[in-house]
């Protein structure tokens, strides 16, 4: 188990006769990260997410574990682990993080998914990166399956850098900017107590994201510390068979997010302007899949403003084409086509391009 960092301090004092006294006393230090593992009916996953946090071997460390209501035996699981841990009523994730954030008091937090695990050395690799103008770290995440098999390249693809500008250019611009799912990110305390205002959402990983830029520097570092397991019932949908209330509901969040940043940002930098939603490339295509996935043909005019949309996205040149061809073939496939195409873009598994023409034609002529 992690415990407080501490160290032995030795002091001399002179007795009445002059002899020298020595006396050993103990100096606590603050724990520099918290990572709080939030829980819900992971009995089989969260030992694993546990003892990676334990396997770190850091003092600079604190880990707390919060059973978000589990019917399981994820509880039992937890208890044997010998971590501070808290059983609460099933509130969803924002609330067991708010509940994590009370309980600990290191000025850093990485929530950590109960279903997923830290690489050995990844705390090695995070803490000397942390210091006060730090608003929030990230970096890439290793996809496996249930069996800890790997599905994927590191995801997301993330470069190397530190700094502000470039991530509040790309959010005023776009809305997102590249970073990883929650188990992929470290944020600063106080970035964390904006989680108090966000009642409209179940997830931690939402305005936070957008905020931390707007609070001080980001760390992103671009190899993988971290595995972010696939197992069908991830809240992101990743890895499953695309569904249209998915879609449907993050374009909900995200309209929720954007708005909430908005009200900050005004009391922040009342002289930027951020982006409306219904604008941004992001939204577009939520929306295109969520109609695509439906069966409900896209309109001319909408499908133009998505091409416009990808074009003016901050993005490198290939990824504009890319998506523009991808886009356009999606648009003018068969229904059934057009799904499939959508399967192919949102599975883990890398797959020629040969292999999504076929499957486009295929399932046209079905």
């Amino acid at each position: 188990m992690l415990t407080t960092p501490c160290c032995a301090l030795e002091t001399v004092r002179y007795g009445s006769a002059g002899r020298r006294v020595r006396k050993t006393s103990v100096v606590i230090t603050e724990p520099k990260l918290a990572v709080i593992i939030t829980c819900f009916n992971y009995e089989n996953f969260v030992g694993r997410a546990i003892q990676s946090v334990l396997d770190q071997g850091s003092d600079a460390c604190e880990i707390v574990v919060i059973d978000d209501g589990s019917t399981d035996r994820s509880w039992s699981m937890i208890q044997q682990s010998g971590v501070p841990a808290f059983r609460i009523p099933n509130g969803g994730q924002r609330a067991a993080c708010l509940y994590g954030l009370a309980k600990t008091r290191a000025p850093f937090l990485l929530f950590l998914d109960a279903d997923d695990e830290l690489l050995p050395g990844a705390l090695a690799r995070i803490l000397p990166a942390l210091d006060t103008n730090v608003a929030k770290l990230q970096f890439c995440l290793t996809c496996i399956d249930s069996g800890g098999a790997v599905l994927a390249d590191p995801y997301p693809a993330l470069d190397a850098f530190r700094g502000q500008d470039r991530v509040v250019n790309d959010i005023l611009r776009s809305g997102v900017y590249r970073t990883p799912p929650t188990s992929g990110n470290v944020f600063r305390r106080d970035v964390c107590e904006l989680l108090h205002q966000c009642e409209y959402d179940q997830a931690v990983d939402g305005v936070i994201l957008l905020a931390a830029p707007f609070m001080g520097d980001v760390v992103s570092l671009a190899e993988s510390l971290g595995l972010y397991r696939v197992h069908g019932r991830n809240d992101s949908g990743l890895g499953r068979v695309p569904q249209a209330a998915t879609f449907e509901r993050d374009l909900q969040r995200f309209q929720s997010r954007l708005a909430h940043l908005r009200s900050l940002l005004r009391n922040w930098r009342p002289e930027v302007s951020l982006i409306e939603p219904e604008k941004t490339y992001y939204f577009q295509f939520l929306a295109f899949c969520a109609a695509t996935l439906r069966g409900t043909r896209y309109g001319g005019r909408p499908f133009l403003h998505l091409i416009g949309s990808v074009l003016t996205e901050p993005r490198p040149l290939k990824w504009k084409v890319a998506n523009a061809l991808f886009v356009t073939a999606t648009f003018l496939a068969p229904v059934r086509g057009a799904q499939a195409l959508l399967a192919f873009r949102f599975s883990l598994r890398r797959r020629p391009v040969r292999q999504i023409v076929r499957a486009r034609l295929g399932a046209g002529q079905c």
